[in-house]
This record gives structure tokens, sequence and C-alpha cells, in this order.
């Protein structure tokens, strides 16, 4: 099982792939324009590398992704998992406990079927048969190969952040156990001054697809989880982080067209060294580009998550390299808590 497509749903198609192809690198790989009659939406496939995003944009207002954006705003609605067999998936699933939204169905030679994930969010099984190229998705034809402005770096989906209501968040880690097979690979309690989190990751068998859950500590005062799920009404992907062989190279780039990152504290860099030692990049051009470091007992890590330009501040970004690290060091996800905290603190982004 591997990531196979993100699906976002969009107010505004358009602006929303000039968006992925400026500041993210990514290219218009297929679209269904070809089509006199949409089947209910608009849709548009970009890739770079192993990332792959499907944008939809509703055309009439019964489609799911008028639905969800009424209701959430634009957001990942659907996180496709590749499978060899999406049939076998898909019946497993369901057999174990999954909620079914649409029954298998083959067309250009791929066959597709979906189970509900969290809040509003669905996973669809995707299986391409023999001689199926692999980007090919249902109703798209691919268009001209148009090369992206600059390349950013980025590779691959490391992992997808989710925002739970609070005492939920152990049963939608025995829903990924019992229906999808992951397996729990870290857990941790974050407390950040009078607020707190708590938080699991699961991760698929093949080590592939890896959802961090986090639900708020109603023990302690509101903060940005709660936050999320007031804004975006219930729970949903909070950011996607992308992979990158040089974090340094690839927010340099990023910053050059127009991403905005969020900043880190002046003392973060100064007090570093007592924390680990630096052996992947130099501590000034962490500094210079605000890149955070974390590390495991199989490496280290370099992290910087983007400022929200969603409207109502929730879905985000993250760009990561991992050096060696395979898991989430005790420090990566407070580095998160952290850096919002920040922006929540220093320009009322989410008042």
């Amino acid at each position: 099982m591997t990531v196979d497509h993100i699906e976002l749903y969009v107010s505004d198609i358009r602006a929303k792939t000039a968006w992925l192809v400026d500041q993210y690198g990514l290219t218009v790989e297929a679209d269904n324009e070809h089509e006199a009659v949409p089947a209910g939406a608009r849709s548009v496939a970009l890739g770079s590398s192993r990332i792959s995003v499907l944008l939809t944009e509703a055309l009439d207002e019964d489609h799911p992704a008028a639905v969800y954006v009424a209701r959430h705003g634009d957001g990942v609605g659907n996180i496709a998992l590749r499978v060899s067999d999406a049939t076998a998936a898909f019946d497993e699933a369901v057999r174990r406990g999954a909620r079914p939204l649409a029954r298998p169905v083959a067309r250009d030679g791929v066959v597709t079927a979906s189970i509900t994930a969290f809040g509003d969010v669905a996973h669809t099984f995707v299986e391409r048969r023999a001689g199926i190229p692999d980007r090919t998705l249902p109703g798209l034809r691919p268009v001209p190969r148009r090369e992206p402005a600059k390349d950013m770096g980025l590779t691959e989906v490391d992992h997808f952040a989710v925002c739970l209501e609070a005492g939920t968040l152990e049963g939608t880690v025995d829903h990924y156990r019992q229906v999808l097979g992951f397996d729990v690979i870290f857990a941790e309690d974050i407390v950040v001054g009078s607020q707190a989190m708590i938080s699991k990751v699961v991760q698929s068998r093949s080590g592939a697809v890896t959802l961090t859950l986090i639900e708020p500590d109603l023990s302690r005062e509101p903060g940005q989880i709660d936050e999320f799920l007031k804004r975006h009404d219930g729970p949903g992907v909070q950011h996607i982080a992308w992979n990158t062989d040089d974090i340094v190279r690839s927010v340099r780039s990023m910053k050059s067209s127009g991403v905005d990152f969020l900043s880190a504290p002046g003392t973060y860099y100064t007090l570093l060294s007592e924390r680990l030692t630096v052996r992947w990049h130099s501590v000034d051009d962490l500094r210079n580009h605000n890149i955070l470091i974390d590390e495991d007992h199989d490496g280290q890590l370099f992290q910087i998550f983007t400022r929200s330009v969603h409207p109502n501040r929730t879905l985000f970004m993250e760009v990561i390299e991992r050096a060696g690290a395979r898991t989430f060091g005790s420090g990566n996800i407070k580095a998160l808590y952290e850096a919002v905290e920040l922006q929540r603190a220093n320009d009322g982004a989410f008042r």
C-alpha cells in the first residue's frame, strides 16, 4: 500500500492549480476538459516526482466536493491508496468494519473503490491493471507536458497530520489498526504552557502511508487543535508533509516563488548545541531559513512549516528532510505545536 494521490476539493480550480504549479513546482498532467459534460465536477491532476495531487471543483451542488467545500472550505477530501487489488482491499476493509462509500468500479483500466476514513475524508483504493501508466486516473486525459518554472525538490508525501475531536483518538487508531492493518509507531502527550494535545502516529505495514492523529487535551486550556476543529467545522487534515532530499535548497526555491514559512525564535538556534549536534547542513543555513531539526535513534530530520493561506487558516504544508531518521523524534510534534502557537501569538492569524 502506498499513497496513490491526494484529492483536494476546491472552490476555484484554476487558482489552486496556479498555486501548486508556481509555489510547489507541480506540473499539470491530466484533466477532464475533453468531456463535453464532466461528471458533476471539473478535475485537474498534477504531479512531480512521486507526488500526485488531484484537484476537484464541483459543478453540481450535490457533488461530494460541493458538500465538503460548503462546510470546510478547500481541503483534503480523499487520501487515495494504491493497492494491487482494489476489489479485495475494499471487501476486506468492509468485512473488518469500514463504512463503504463507493463499490468497486473499473474505468480506463483503473479499478477504484472507496471507504470512509475520518470526518468527511475518504480513502479510495486504486488498482491499475497491467499496462496502465502509474498516473492514470479514471475520466482524465493527459495534457501536453508543461514543465514547472522551477524545481522545488519535493519528492513524495511523508505524512498527513490529522486533527480529531477530543475523545475520538483511540477509536480512530483502532479503525486504522483493525480495518487497514496499520501499526502504531509513535505516541506522545505534548504539553506547551497551559495547552496540551495527545498524538499517535499510525503507519501502513509497507511504511509508505503515515498519519499523525492528534486530539486536544480537554484538561488544559483550548489551543490550536481546538481552533482547527472550530474553523474547519470538524476533524480533517491539518497539514501535508512533503519530503525533500535537500531542505535548504527546497526552502530557498519555494521562498523565491512566494511561499511564506513560519519563523522560529532566535533562541532556538542559540540553544541548539545544548540539545544536539547538527550532522547535516550548517546551523547558519538552518537559522537563515528558520528550519527546525530533531533526531531519533536512527538519525536526524529537518522540517519547516508554511504559513497557512487558507481563508480559515486551517490547511498548511510542511517540508521535511530525513537524514537517517525513520520515525518521529520526541521534539517533532512539539516543534509544530510551538511554531503554530508562535504564529497565533505574533500575528493573530487564528483570531
